[in-house]
């Protein structure tokens, strides 16, 4: 039988009872951890970093200059430790949020279940291991709990990737890809420096890691094209958009200050706002995707989504690098004619990125459906051509055979016939 045919299974009895017991039992620790890691962490944030740059960025702690530079913007050593616990609690509390909800609405779901567990584990300790590594340093009383739900949040984040929507894996190899992330990755969990005098595995750990990703997409993709049903799509469509745009902000986020300015993101303490504030925040992506996803798949056309986020995201750059382009190059052609910049040129380049907008923004929409959705844009196309004949066309039935072509072309039914009231004696109604 394919795997498509079986019917799912949902939780009974006394086995739901003891998943759901267990679930509340994950849910009071992960909230128990957050809330006993929250003041060590601040004080942690609230302590100068006298050390190499590269560990001040590792524990994110503030530098004496850096401190000097933020001050500068009004922040003090406390506001900034304040916002960094309060922004990672928050993220925290989100994933547990959704990760409640689904299970409140949908436990009932084996699916769901395994969902629900995936966000409290993942979100509160497997992502947010800084709350995990300060309380055992802390209290090595908590090494148990707190690593047990780290490794535990692993495991989900394995089942959940390569078993979502339907709970199988597919194909049947994508356990063995599991199994190998995991036998690298738990036990840096377990003892975070356990890579870190060889470089060799450190290497293995990495490529370990990119090849679970290769597969875990390339798996996905496999499901989507040859098992999914059409709301198992849906679903699909969500959690891979959700994940996907998180990694490809952060990419582009990190990417540039860690490959081509790692002097500057070791040093500056702007880099430590970036990840203390921002990567939690667009991290959010995944749960509220993923909730979306489980709770009302059929709510909103994410084609549509998907749609509108490329035009803007590619609107967006494409303002700020114009923006940025403009004021550079005109800053410089003053300097050289005058000897000195000028506030002209900042508003000069405001009201020419207000006058781009709404060209631009039709252009990258006519892009973006030209080359991601192809067929609605020759059916818009098609569907303006006839507008413009109806209005010249008089013979009723030129107009009649050019409607019928139209649908066709437009909607790709199986069998098109236009009704229309005949004259007496005639025929009613035309094929195509």
């Amino acid at each position: 039988m394919r795997p498509s045919q079986v019917v799912d299974q949902e939780p009974q009895g006394r086995w739901l009872l003891a998943v759901r017991v267990a679930w509340v039992m994950v849910l009071l620790l992960a909230l128990a951890i957050t809330a006993a890691s929250a003041p060590i962490l601040f004080e942690q944030y609230a302590t100068l970093c006298f050390r190499a740059s590269g560990s001040c960025l590792e524990r994110a702690q503030l530098t004496p200059e850096g401190l000097r530079e933020l001050e500068k913007l009004g922040f003090s050593l406390g506001t900034y430790a304040a916002l960094e616990v309060g922004v990672g609690t928050l993220s925290k509390l989100v994933w547990v949020a959704v990760g409640a909800l689904v299970f409140v609405l949908r436990s009932g779901d084996r699916m769901a279940l395994l969902v629900a567990f995936f966000l409290i584990a993942f979100g509160t300790a497997t992502f947010a291991s800084d709350s995990v590594d300060v309380l055992v340093s802390a209290d090595p009383a908590w090494w148990l709990p707190a690593r047990g739900l780290q490794v535990l949040g692993e495991v989900l984040t394995i089942l959940f990737f390569l078993t979502f929507p339907d709970g199988r894996f597919v194909p049947r190899w994508t356990p063995l890809l599991g199994v190998a992330f995991l036998a690298f990755q738990i036990p840096a969990d377990l003892f975070p420096d356990i890579y870190t005098g060889s470089p060799s595995l450190e290497t293995a750990q990495s490529l370990v890691f990119i090849c679970f990703v290769l597969g875990m997409i390339g798996s996905q993709v496999y499901r989507y094209r040859s098992v999914s049903r059409p709301d198992q799509r849906r679903q699909t469509k969500w959690v891979v958009f959700g994940t996907a745009l998180a990694l490809s902000l952060l990419l582009a986020l990190l990417a540039p200050l860690f490959l081509f300015l790692p002097g500057v993101a070791e040093a500056s303490p702007f880099v430590l706002l970036l990840i203390g504030y921002v990567i939690p925040v667009v991290m959010l992506l995944i749960p509220l995707s993923v909730g979306m996803a489980m709770l009302r798949s059929g709510l909103f056309d994410i084609d549509l989504v998907i749609n509108r986020a490329l035009v803007y995201v590619a609107l967006t750059a494409t303002l700020v690098l114009v923006y940025l382009g403009s004021v550079v190059s005109l800053q410089y052609a003053f300097r050289t004619l005058t000897g000195g910049g000028s506030q002209l040129v900042i508003v000069a380049s405001t009201l020419a990125i207000a006058a781009l907008f709404n060209p631009l923004r039709q252009r990258m929409q006519a892009f973006v459906d030209r080359r991601f959705y192809r067929r609605k844009y020759d059916a818009a196309k098609t569907l303006e051509a006839f507008s413009a004949r109806l209005r010249d066309e008089t013979d009723l039935e030129a107009l009649s055979e050019d409607l019928v072509a139209v649908v066709g072309d437009t909607m790709r039914p199986e069998h098109v016939r236009l009704w229309l009231r005949p004259p007496d004696g005639q025929r009613p109604g035309r094929d195509g």
